[in-house]
């Protein structure tokens, strides 16, 4: 039985250090200097972010494959820069055979991708050629884009759908998932003007908050799925299948809107050639749609504190794992409104498309079917879904700084897993999915500091950082503050930059003052470091009531641990320690712990925070 032990002496060999200040880069401290952001964690006095309000037409041409469009963008400069360009970031260049990848591809991956057949500044008309573009670039202006004024930008487009899908593309001949499917305005903030970086197809994305409206012809007898508000039900659906889909926007049970035998029947969709689907989402990081024209599709909805909030699932027929996943949706929107973060779920709908990459999107998420491990299909569910509070409720830099989202989307689906499969399961699939290859590989690319740039770290090493140890640093605050205090802090860090753009030291300092207490101790040990855990006992003495273990901390992690005492009756007892033990020193300490019985021997149980050596954990008297 766990219990505290209020009687515990902790000794250490050194005096308790003074509050240091974490290591900023000079471009994050500029911002500091120009009041953009606060030492107390919260957006500056000075804080600006720019903004785009989108029109977007969009037409998918299912037969040649390609998707084609026109959009408007009103853009403010809310910057007090004067910009003398504009750089436009397209995604899906990616697909280019020049582009520069993470990693190889097949020949059917690549495409000849963006074409811009028009491009309009402010009615003047520009001379782009697109054709040696890549997944971002610079168009310089004609006319200065003056601080707090606005632009009109106006651009034709199209591009071809990659045969080989992953976050994007054909899923089959007839399904597409249709992300990053326009040209944008790249994000211009307050530590690096102008987000230049190019997608490689590891990282992720780095988005302003801007607001959507999207109409998006697709051929009849294709159904589409969408971020934000379904505007025109009643224009494109006929009318039993409309019914279907407005009585589950008020259902708590699935309704089963249309079979694969119904899409296909062509009774689902008006009869029209091309039908006009409309959307519309405001102050969001990216809007994305999915089509499909012999989809099953699933929906209900679940009630929340302020509202009701659409779930829904476009899936191939038979796939086991697809026919739960409304459920699910309805389970984990409503668990992590009330428990972990604990904000309520921001948007109106959530949509699930069985496709193949594992991705997150505004409102909508694109999972590989799992048949065969409902568990393991669950939780990728709750891990995109995550997400949504982690880069979408917080504008947060993926591309830089993956371990802001992808760490807190892993101890999200983490700590929901407690719930759904118990702890005892939870705890099993984070250390063999998780953990395990991380702490057993003892290469130097594991080793590198969390803090260290995404982009300039790889493979597992990528991995491992933005997954795996960021995660556990969290789960390891969370055991130092307790659930109260760490909820709180966290509360207060989201509340700071809910629809802005923070970077890590605007989560450490929120974390500071949202807690009261002074963490940059255990920030520069879990993201400044080259640490690993591993714990070694190095010595064990009894004398009469007293037990004193000699531990050194060889891996250097500041991580809770349970020491367990194994007596010589037979009985065992497990006593808790936190990370607070690693305050004063992470080097060693001396366990003083009173006990009334003789003890044989003490292992050293880091449960989740798995160590490197195991067998040094464990000594006899």
């Amino acid at each position: 039985m766990r219990r505290f032990l209020y009687a515990l002496v902790v000794t250490v060999s050194m005096q308790h250090i003074a509050a240091q200040e974490l290591y900023m880069p000079r471009n994050i401290k500029k911002a500091y200097e120009k009041g953009t952001r606060d030492i107390s964690g919260a957006p500056g006095k000075n804080y600006w972010q720019n903004k785009g309000i989108y029109n977007v037409e969009v037409k998918v041409d299912a037969g040649n494959k390609t998707v084609s469009g026109k959009e408007t963008i009103t853009y403010s400069n809310n910057s007090p820069d004067e910009l003398q360009e504009l750089a436009i970031r397209f995604v899906n260049n990616l697909h280019k055979p020049q582009s520069p990848r993470s990693g190889s591809v097949s020949k059917e991956f690549l495409s000849s991708g963006l074409h811009i057949k028009s491009f309009v500044v402010n009615g003047e008309k520009y001379a782009v050629n697109s054709d040696d573009w890549g997944t971002v670039e610079k168009v310089k202006l004609n006319k200065a884009l003056k601080a707090g004024a606005k632009a009109e930008v106006k651009i034709e487009w199209e591009y071809p759908l990659s045969v080989q899908s992953g976050r994007e593309g054909q899923i089959d001949p007839e399904t597409f998932y249709v992300a990053y499917s326009f040209p944008r305005i790249s994000v211009y903030d307050d530590y690096n003007g102008w987000d230049m970086l190019p997608h490689s197809d590891r990282q992720e994305f780095y988005n302003d908050f801007n607001d959507y409206s999207f109409t998006i012809s697709a051929p009849k007898n294709f159904v589409v799925w969408a971020t934000g508000d379904f505007l025109n039900p009643e224009a494109v659906l006929q009318p039993e299948y409309l019914k279907r889909y407005k009585v589950s926007l008020k259902s708590d049970k699935v309704i089963h809107i249309a079979s694969e035998e119904e899409m296909r029947s062509g009774k689902v969709t008006r009869q029209n050639k091309w039908n006009v689907w409309k959307f519309k989402a405001n102050h969001i990081t990216d809007f994305c749609f999915a089509l499909s024209s012999h989809y099953v599709w699933d929906a209900a909805s679940v009630q929340l504190k302020t509202k009701r909030v659409s779930v829904q699932a476009g899936y191939k027929s038979g796939a086991k794992d697809f026919e739960q996943y409304v459920g699910w949706m309805r389970y984990n929107l409503d668990w992590f409104s009330k428990k972990w973060p604990g904000v309520e779920y921001p948007y109106n709908v959530m949509t699930a498309i069985q496709g193949y990459a594992d991705m997150e999107y505004p409102m909508m998420i694109n999972d590989t079917s799992i048949p065969d491990d409902l568990r393991d299909a669950r939780l990728t569910a709750d891990h995109e879904i995550a997400h949504t509070y982690f880069p979408f409720y917080m504008g947060i830099n993926e591309t830089r700084y993956a371990f802001m989202d992808e760490g807190w989307a892993t101890t999200l689906e983490y700590l929901i897993g407690i719930d759904e499969n118990g702890e005892a399961a939870a705890k099993e699939f984070y250390k063999s999915f998780r953990v395990k290859k991380w702490i057993n590989d003892p290469s130097a690319e594991q080793d590198q500091p969390v803090i260290t740039m995404s982009t300039q770290v790889s493979g597992a090493g990528y991995g491992n950082n933005s997954y795996v140890k960021a995660s556990l640093s969290y789960l390891a605050l969370k055991d130092y503050l307790g659930d109260e205090l760490f909820k709180k802090a966290l509360l207060h860090y989201m509340n700071n930059w809910n629809g802005k753009h923070p970077v890590p030291w605007d989560y450490f300092n929120s974390m500071n003052t949202g807690s009261g207490k002074n963490l940059n101790w255990f920030f520069q040990n879990w993201f400044y470091t080259n640490n690993y855990i591993d714990l070694k006992i190095t010595g064990i003495t009894q004398l009469n009531d007293l037990l004193t273990v000699n531990i050194d901390n060889v891996g250097g992690f500041a991580i809770p641990f349970d020491a367990v005492l194994h007596y010589e009756d037979g009985s065992v007892e497990k006593l808790h320690f936190s990370p607070s033990l690693w305050e004063k020193n992470q080097k060693d300490a001396d366990l003083a712990i009173p006990i009334k019985k003789k003890v044989k021997a003490v292992t050293l149980d880091g449960d989740i925070f798995m160590d490197y050596t195991p067998e040094d954990n464990m000594k006899s008297l």
